[in-house]
């Protein structure tokens, strides 16, 4: 059972909860407690590891400089293109490039090694660390290499997550990493802090995942710790083993808050020392009083198998519960179906049920997620003896490093696998964002991986594809394999789940994996291919703009899946006009053709080509704005795109779901809010204007102009409430816009056009 505190609390010697609530008071003083809660704040142990990092002197406004950076082969070559066209000499602190997303160098002829060339070139002149494909994921090899307790790591992957080794670690959209990489911060107003307080022991059969998707299911809707800081605490956080905390904390990125951090103990320790790194390891806990923003409890020992039902993580069941009522829970998915596809496609889960069993099509146990040690070796365990038939159901095991595949290979886990059927493959991060495994029309997969997004598993709705994807413990998903794809709990299970000792082989990275130790070797050439291409010119924003809505969204969430889709198009990533092609094509197909043909008109008015030389409508939605502003002219007002959406930017930390529309001529997104800070400053850092807009109503539709006047003095000026027009019948329609909170370097970047531009300008 999870459940929340609608209200802040103190937290006692790492075990007492006293509300904040009128009785607080009374109840310290009875604990002999006299500290004043902004006080306790600080006994956090995110408090403290965002102090030591923090180098603006002021604990509300942080500007925080990381220990290390990780990305992997469809960022790395964007930042490093934004770096050095900002500058970039060297690498100030270890970068490390991971090789885990492309690695099959499956799609799109030789551009996919071209990247892990430049990478590995990059690494050898800039001083970085270059992890070979097929070695690790990125965020396994950050686990195994790079954490430390009490650091902080910034990655451009969103489940960029080592709390649980005491490591505070944050996944943003490239530029951020940009920032770090030109001594520049991370800034941030001090977040929230939400205690995730554990108590109890997992019941046999229950995995990570399935605390994971039972604390998800509890908050993502509320919003409860979006932006907000999660630390795990409690006397439950003992009885969990180090991988254990690993799978749960990795999703926590799902929940859209900020990052995550565990108290550490000895299980901890060992796993550093397993690791020979047990110098970075030490030992945190909150103070004997601290106080948290708020409180999810969870009794690990009521918490059951769980699935996580398309078309997202939050999306929660117990297995059990879906296997009494199938046919009603698969018609709601159908439902949901509908608002994401619409009519193009036919989809029916219906067809699943048989029998009055729930049959599915594809197991996977992969990635960051799923291809732990523990997880794979109690899937071993379920899978012994069983096989999973020849039928349809098909399941493929990804160990998450090479040294995970070489331990379950020398203790044996790999081999009981292999005879069941089951396929064991090399890290790659591929079946979680639809570049491998992708199943068959109308398929049903089972997956221990981090989302299950629409079309993340691979399928193309715009060609009539689709396919679905729910999200179990691995532990499941090896119980339903034994029995053939029918879905079953891992706590049916009556049989034995060992204890497996993990020896961690270092000769495997070192013998293979390119670590310059901090050496820069400016002599190096970069090695580019005919993907790379530079980033093309933006220009700053300029007094006024006309916008034009080239696309309207009214889906409760949209996620950067939909903005700009993974999967094959991950190829195109270091070319970023080829890869703008793809914008919005799974949610709108029209939006790139509306979004080229309003750039057109902007650079022909950077052109100096009068405003009623260019495209009719605009000349009209011109004519009209200059009866009310006769001072407006092609040198001080800029002509955009710009899109609505709901709730646009859950998931991925990708800064391309920004960037193209931004290289495609846009301006700026309009929103009822934004699902994740990523989404947001990825816009900024872009150049593009993060509006708000109160209200269900909107005063404008697709393909209507707005007018905004003054926005650069309305930027630079700090102002809460900025007047805009919609462009209609002739006449202007005055509606309000707001930016919310912005730092001064934020303003800075969106007036100057882009982050390279602002650094140009530096």
């Amino acid at each position: 059972m999870v459940t929340t505190l609608d209200k802040g609390c103190y937290l006692l010697n790492g075990t007492t909860i006293v509300p904040d609530d009128a009785e607080a008071s009374a109840v310290l003083g009875s604990h002999g407690v006299n500290t004043s809660r902004e006080e306790a704040k600080e006994n956090t142990i995110a408090y403290g590891i965002l102090k030591a990092h923090n180098t603006s002197g002021n604990m509300d406004k942080l500007c925080v400089k990381f220990d290390k950076l990780t990305s992997h082969d469809i960022t790395y070559v964007g930042i490093i293109q934004t770096a050095r066209a900002s500058g970039l000499e060297k690498f100030p602190i270890p970068y490390v490039l991971t090789n885990c997303h492309n690695s099959l160098c499956a799609v799109g002829g030789t551009i996919n090694e071209d990247d892990h060339m430049f990478g590995l070139t990059a690494a050898q002149k800039y001083g970085g660390i270059y992890v070979p494909p097929h070695q690790a994921v990125i965020h396994q090899f950050a686990r195994e290499m790079l954490a430390t307790s009490g650091g902080m790591i910034l990655g451009s992957d969103s489940h960029t997550r080592y709390g649980a080794l005491g490591t505070m670690a944050i996944g943003e959209g490239g530029p951020e990493l940009v920032k770090q990489l030109l001594g520049q911060t991370y800034d941030v107003d001090m977040p929230g802090v939400v205690a995730i307080y554990l108590e109890g022991t997992p019941k046999k059969g229950v995995g990570p995942q399935d605390v994971a998707l039972a604390i998800i299911g509890k908050v993502f809707g509320s919003g409860y710790v979006k932006n907000k800081v999660m630390e795990f605490v409690g006397p439950g956080v003992k009885n969990l083993s180090a991988d254990f905390r690993i799978g749960v904390d990795v999703m926590t990125t799902e929940t859209t808050c900020l990052s995550s951090i565990w108290q550490t103990d000895d299980t901890i320790r060992e796993f550093y020392d397993i690791h020979g790194r047990v110098g970075d390891y030490k030992e945190l806990k909150p103070g004997d009083v601290a106080y948290y923003d708020g409180l999810v409890k969870v009794d690990l020992d009521t918490l059951n198998p769980m699935i996580a039902m398309p078309f997202h993580p939050s999306n929660v069941y117990e297995i059990a519960e879906v296997n009494r009522n199938a046919a009603d829970i698969l018609a709601d998915v159908e439902k949901r179906a509908k608002v994401s596809f619409g009519d193009k496609v036919e989809f029916s889960l219906q067809n699943k049920l048989r029998d009055g069993k729930f049959y599915v099509d594809q197991g996977i146990i992969a990635g960051c997620a799923g291809g732990g040690f523990e997880n794979i070796c109690a899937a071993a365990d379920i899978l012994k003896g069983h096989f999973i038939g020849n039928d349809r159901f098909t399941l493929s095991v990804y160990p998450a490093s090479t040294p995970i595949f070489m331990e379950v290979v020398k203790n044996g886990t790999a081999a009981t696998i292999l005879e069941t059927g089951a396929i064991l493959k090399t890290a790659f991060c591929g079946p979680c964002f639809g570049a491998g495994d992708t199943p068959a029309n109308n398929a049903f997969s089972i997956r221990h991986s981090t989302r299950n997004f629409p079309n993340r598993e691979g399928s193309k709705v715009q060609n009539g594809q689709v396919a679905s994807v729910a999200l179990m413990d691995a532990r499941s998903i090896a119980a339903t394999a034994a029995n053939q794809g029918v879905l079953t709990p891992a706590t049916e299970f009556d049989g034995e789940l060992n204890k497996y000792k993990y020896h961690f082989d270092s000769e495997i990275y070192k013998n293979r994996v390119f670590d310059s130790h901090g050496k820069a070797d400016p002599s190096v050439e970069l090695q580019l291919g005919p993907n790379i291409k530079d980033w093309p010119k933006m220009v700053a924003l300029t007094d006024n703009l006309l916008l034009r809505v080239v696309s309207e969204i009214h889906d409760p969430v949209t996620t950067t899946d939909e903005l700009i889709p993974s999967g094959e198009t991950s190829s195109y990533r270091s070319n970023p006009l080829g890869l703008a092609e793809f914008t919005l094509s799974r949610k709108d197909p029209e939006y790139v053709g509306r979004a080229k043909a309003v750039y057109a008109q902007e650079i022909k008015r950077r052109d100096d080509v009068p405003f009623n030389e260019m495209d009719p409508e605009l000349a009209d939605a011109i004519k009209t704005v200059l009866k009310d502003y006769p001072e407006v002219t092609s040198h001080n007002t800029g002509i955009g795109s710009t899109i609505f959406a709901v709730k646009p930017g859950d998931g991925s930390a990708r800064e391309q779901a920004a960037s193209c529309q931004k290289v495609l001529g846009g301006w700026a997104n309009i929103a009822n809010e934004y699902a994740t800070k990523r989404y947001r400053s990825n816009l900024i850092n872009w150049g593009m204007l993060p509006f708000i807009i109160d209200g269900e109503e909107l005063p404008f539709k697709n393909l209507d102009y707005i007018f905004i006047p003054g926005i650069a003095t309305a930027v630079k000026e700090k102002t809460e409430n900025i007047k805009a027009y919609v462009v209609t019948g002739g006449a202007l329609k005055e509606f309000n816009l707001k930016l919310g909170s912005l730092t001064d370097d934020e303003r800075q970047i969106i007036l100057d056009g882009c982050l390279i531009n602002f650094n140009r300008v530096k």
